[in-house]
This record gives structure tokens, sequence and C-alpha cells, in this order.
């Protein structure tokens, strides 16, 4: 009877192990050494920033091993999602970066698809909006361009790296209508990304650039370009001296985030790693010496939470671009 019970004891012992021990097997994140960029615009605009820079501090923190990025231009950022939806089941190691745009045109119809079609990795970061003018513009205030604009609204032509009725568009939108004038009057002036945005601003196709702050902050710093307004709550601490739309008298803010999605139906265990890969790059020096550099503000929002939240920007956009007569 002593034996037997001793017998139970060591069975029964066992069995507490192996039950104990086996969530601790369930939960070892697959490691991810290798990385698949796929970038829906041109060089040189927000999201090939926002790629390559995320996948720098990854690569230099040892985070992982091997990075590649794939610029794929066309329609908007949906010839991207088509092809990363068409060839999904050999897209494992491919991170697609997006942003507000993908909302926006979403409910444009630009392209069918949504961010329901894809897995949602995480949001990344946040970059606020900025208006932007030459080194020599006449203009110092985001008050002086709706002078203008009041007298003239032809007089006033708007550049963005997106296409009409999306977020570069939406957003100086918001600013005139903040300031009792029409915004249905706006000449905007649409690019294929912000670094042809950018050059249309300098060659003089358009007096101002609505465009991310962190890619006005690099050309702003090298004295070729001012920042007007940040659509920011308050000023940033990268930028000190640059005014936010509020303070001039416009109750306008607004932030774009950036993040990452998968290929639909991507396992629950690759897409608990990549969120947890990028989760370690906001302890790395690499990635504070990058975030710094670009104006970003971190905005770490992985899974669930990141679907809620564009849940939510979907019904607030869509209730602004209604108003505004972008979409019915």
């Amino acid at each position: 009877m002593f034996r037997n019970l001793v017998r139970i004891g060591f069975i029964t012992l066992a069995a507490v192990m192996f039950m104990t021990a086996a969530p601790f097997q369930q939960a070892s994140a697959e490691e991810i050494d290798e990385i698949h960029f796929l970038i829906p615009g041109g060089a040189g605009g927000g999201w090939d920033g926002t790629a390559r820079g995320v996948g720098k501090a990854l690569l230099d923190s040892g985070l992982i091993e091997e990075a590649s990025f794939e610029n794929m231009s066309g329609g908007g950022g949906g010839k991207a999602i088509n092809h990363l939806i068409s060839t999904a089941r050999r897209q494992k190691k491919t991170m697609m970066v997006n942003s507000t745009p993908i909302v926006i045109r979403s409910l444009t119809g630009v392209f069918p698809q949504s961010f329901r079609d894809l897995t949602p990795i995480a949001s990344v970061i946040a970059d606020y909006a900025a208006f932007v003018v030459p080194a020599k513009s006449k203009y110092q205030s985001w008050g002086d361009v709706m002078a203008d604009f009041k007298a003239d609204p032809k007089s006033v032509k708007i550049g963005g790296g997106s296409v009409k009725g999306g977020m570069d568009h939406l957003v100086p939108s918001l600013a005139i209508q903040a300031a009792d004038e029409d915004p249905l009057k706006l000449t905007y002036i649409p690019y294929d990304a912000g670094g042809k945005a950018m050059a249309g601003l300098l060659s003089g196709d358009t007096q101002v650039l609505a465009t991310g702050f962190g890619e006005a902050l690099g050309l702003a710093k090298q004295g070729e370009v001012r920042i007007l307004a940040v659509t920011a709550e308050e000023r940033l601490d990268v930028a000190p001296n640059t005014p936010t739309l509020k303070e001039q008298g416009f109750d306008v803010t607004f932030a774009n985030w950036r993040g990452f999605f998968g290929p639909p139906n991507l396992e629950q265990e690759r897409a608990d790693a990549l969120r947890a890969v990028l989760k370690k790059m906001y302890d790395t020096p690499e990635w504070k010496d990058i975030k710094t550099k670009r104006g970003w503000q971190n905005l770490y929002q992985p899974g669930d939470e990141f679907v809620a939240f564009l849940e939510k920007q979907e019904n607030e956009l869509g209730g602004i671009m209604r108003k505004l007569g972008f979409i019915r």
C-alpha cells in the first residue's frame, strides 16, 4: 500500500511538473532573425523612412540578423497590399509598413481592401503633420497663409505626398476649416511620395507643403525650409521654436501613426514574435537615436489594441471626410 502511494505520488508530481512547464514551452516566442520590409511608396517618403529606420535599429542593435527592403509604388498603396494578400503563403517573413492612409484610402474606395484583410502587427510611431515653406518664403505663420487664401484661394497651392482626399489633403483642409474658410476651395497638388512633394515645394510649384513633421525636420535643420506649424497639442521637444496650430489660433490637432502589417492569416506565434521584437527595439540606443533625429514619437499598440485604435480612427476620419465632402 505504502509503495503504491509513493508511486502515485511520483506520478502526480511528474504530471504537475509537466503541466507547469508546458505553458513556458508554449509561450516561448518564435525567433525573429530576418524581416523583409514591404514599402507601398517610393523612396524618400514617410513609409520608406519608417521601414528603413526600424530595419536599421533592429539590425544595428542585434535584434535581427538580416533586413531587406522593397519599394512597391502604385494605386495609392493598393498595389503593395494586393501583392501581400495574393502572395501571402510565401510572405511569412514580410512586414508591410503603412499609416493613416490605409484607413482613408479604404474609406474612399481607392482600393477595396482594408486593414481587416491583413494581420495588424503593431503601430510603432506617431508623426505629427507640419506645414512647411521654403526658407525664403514670405510666409511667417499659418495665419499669413490664411490671409492670402482668404483674399484669393487660387493664389495658395498646397502640395503633399498623398492623393487628393488623402491625409496630406485632409490635414490642411481641417486647418482651413478652422480658419472659417471653405476647404473645398483649396488647390491641392498631389505627389507620389513625400520626397517628390518636397522637391515640388523647393522648385516653386507649390507655396506650402503639408507633410509629416519628421520628414520636414531634417531639411529645416539644414536651413532649406521653415516649419510654420505642427499639429501637436504642444510644442515638441525636438523643435521648441516651432509653434502649434492651436497656439496660432487654429483648433486642429492630428497625429499620423505608422506601423506594420503581416500577410493575412499569419500564424499567431509569428505575429506575437514580431510584436515582441518591435517592443524590444524601443529600449535600444540605436532606436532612440533614430527617433530623436527624425522627430518621431513612440506609439506602441500591438495586436488587438492596434485593431481597436484603427477602428476608432476609421469612425472619426469617416465622419470628418463626409463633412468635408471627400466621401458620401
